[in-house]
């Protein structure tokens, strides 16, 4: 996936979708930020970063997806949206 340019509208998204760390840090992670877009942002946040990220740049986030962060709702929404039905699994942690 191509990077999140930090600009003046990502660094306000990335400050309220990650608010736990610097936006730099936030968006030098494009997978796991949209991770945190898919299961937090607003309709109006995510019409922003579509400015930044195609459909291409979505399914690779979806398929990297770290696990723990996206809800089975936003999972199973983002999914449909582009395409998948039924989704596929939830990414899972594997210990051991």
């Amino acid at each position: 996936m191509k990077s999140i340019p930090l600009n003046d509208e990502t660094k306000a998204l990335a400050e309220s979708l990650i608010w736990f760390e610097p936006p730099a840090e936030a968006l030098a992670d494009p997978i796991r930020f949209m991770a945190y877009a898919f299961a937090r942002a607003t309709h109006e946040q995510i019409r922003a970063l579509r400015a930044y990220v195609s459909d291409d740049d979505l399914r690779e986030a979806l398929d990297k997806a770290p696990p723990g962060i996206i809800d089975a709702r936003s999972w199973a929404y983002w999914n449909a949206r582009m395409g998948r039905r039924p989704a596929p699994p939830l990414p899972t942690r594997h210990l051991g």
